[in-house]
């Protein structure tokens, strides 16, 4: 597979999540309440629970979605879309799973506060970590794997896919991921996992090849008691611009054109077979459907399935 040294997710800092408020701000304009950073869904007997680790507004979207395109098609796509072709709001949404029995956080974020805070949202901290599983080694993905104290999920037993692991460690010192693999996730190796296409994370937990955005970047299909969910991580990153164009290229995508043959081999079985999706960096609560549309496809955001009981 050949691979572009360049082809790397830069990092950027994550959004400040900010307290509650309560009452009306000084001058008499009332107070505007944050987003939600939690939302929780029912996957059988499983608990799927989405946490906005940080979000920004970003300009010239072109420059990293539909590089191959021209400007007008991109405008044109974007337009009937309802979204500017100037700038978008990029998130970064870690998974948790909570089967009855493990704990289990999909990506750590960005260095910070921004996954703590979310867990804590929903009464837990990092200790309660049982299991962290690395879908691939971008910074965005393993920088929330220490903080300036150290190690941040200090019970956690770590997973990685193996020929993600392989390739950025052949690399050596020099290489921006070897370097940030060498502080964020080497220290953990020996309580690490390395799994392959169909490896189990548990019973219920399975790795999909997703290959393209990296050379071992992985999925995870989540069932139980008959329901379904991927965790499809960075398979596709842009609700419109990598849904209704597949083949459009994506910057950080190291090998392009598996990058895009991965897309339509995973948008298409979800979409044949109704399976939602979680997607790390689409909209918060980063959660929908797949639908073909044409020669691509549709993004249909959950509203109230899988609303837990």
């Amino acid at each position: 597979m050949a691979i572009s040294r360049r082809s790397l997710l830069a990092s950027a800092a994550a959004a400040p999540l900010l307290p509650l408020a309560t009452h009306a701000a000084a001058g008499g304009h009332a107070a505007v309440a944050p987003a939600p950073v939690a939302r929780s869904f029912a996957v059988g007997e499983f608990t799927v629970t989405t946490l906005l680790a940080g979000s920004g507004t970003r300009g010239e979207p072109q420059g990293t979605f539909g590089m191959n395109v021209s400007a007008e098609e991109f405008a044109a796509v974007s337009a009937e879309n309802f979204i500017s072709a100037d700038s978008y709001v990029g998130s970064f949404t870690p998974v948790l799973v909570q089967t009855g029995s493990e704990t289990i956080l999909f990506d750590t974020g960005l260095p910070g506060d921004g996954v703590p805070n979310a867990l804590a949202s929903v009464g837990l901290s990092p200790a309660d970590i049982t299991h962290v599983v690395l879908t691939h080694m971008h910074p965005d993905h393993i920088g929330g794997m220490t903080n300036d104290a150290g190690e941040v999920y200090t019970n956690a037993a770590y997973i990685a896919g193996s020929t993600e692991y392989n390739f950025w460690n052949g690399l050596g010192a020099g290489n921006r991921i070897f370097d940030l693999m060498s502080a964020k996730v080497m220290p953990f190796a020996e309580r690490m996992t390395f799994l392959d296409d169909g490896g189990a994370v548990r019973s219920g937990i399975t790795a999909m090849d997703a290959s393209g955005h990296t050379p071992g970047h992985m999925a995870y299909m989540i069932e139980s008691g008959g329901d379904q969910l991927l965790i499809t991580a960075d398979m596709a990153n842009h609700h419109v611009w990598s849904l209704a164009n597949p083949d459009w290229e994506v910057r950080f995508d190291a090998d392009k054109a598996a990058a895009a043959a991965t897309r339509r081999r995973v948008l298409g079985m979800l979409a044949a077979d109704r399976i939602p999706m979680v997607g790390y960096h689409m909209p918060f609560p980063a959660a929908g459907y797949v639908e073909a549309r044409g020669d691509g496809f549709h993004w249909v955001p959950v509203t109230y399935q899988m609303t837990p009981a």
